[in-house]
């Protein structure tokens, strides 16, 4: 496995998502990731800790760069929990809830992303601006309505698919109404 390979394409597609999703400072940003998909294992079969820490070491300094919010889904076996620092959970009311991810419940992703953060809480829901599925780990749920796809050029990190999505505000008024093209 190239490592160095999969810390590019992750910064690349972050860098690239941060700026076609229209994308703000303090913004949150959600990232579903299978490490058994990246090797081009079926998701759940071949976590990584290594490919969780390239994937980290890609994106930390765009997300860093940005100031944004860092949030870690985890795999179906923790019914898809997030991981985030606790400063941001309790600044926003969050309910934590009780359970540490690991390797074969929670995913090495979130594993990593716990292993890394200062104070680590997990939440049962979220819904943030935009996100990354590496994998088909089904990200969309965290993500605020109205989902919208974002087409990147670079569509896999290792050998797994990628998704990304972020969300705009509802159209409504019909067809007399007129919207704000920025928000778009």
């Amino acid at each position: 496995m190239d490592f160095i390979q999969i810390e590019n394409e992750s910064r690349q597609i972050l860098e690239e998502l941060i700026k076609k999703a229209k994308v703000k400072v303090g913004d949150s940003l959600v990232v579903g990731c299978s490490t058994s998909e990246v090797a081009g294992e079926n998701i759940g079969t071949s976590s990584s800790a290594d490919i969780a820490q390239a994937i980290l070491v890609g994106m930390m300094p765009v997300i860093n760069k940005n100031q944004l919010r860092l949030v870690a889904q985890c795999c179906e076996h923790l019914n898809r929990a997030l991981i985030v620092e606790s400063e941001f959970a309790q600044k926003l009311g969050f309910e934590i809830v009780n359970v540490i991810p690991k390797l074969k419940a929670g995913g090495a992703f979130a594993t990593a992303c716990w292993k890394m953060f200062n104070n680590p809480v997990a939440l049962e829901t979220i819904k943030v601006n935009f996100g990354i599925d590496i994998g088909g780990t089904l990200i969309g749920m965290h993500i605020k309505p109205t989902v919208v796809p974002v087409k990147l050029t670079i569509g896999k990190v290792g050998k797994a698919r990628v998704i990304c999505a972020r969300s705009r505000p509802k159209f409504i008024g019909g067809k007399r109404a007129e919207y704000n093209e920025d928000l778009m």
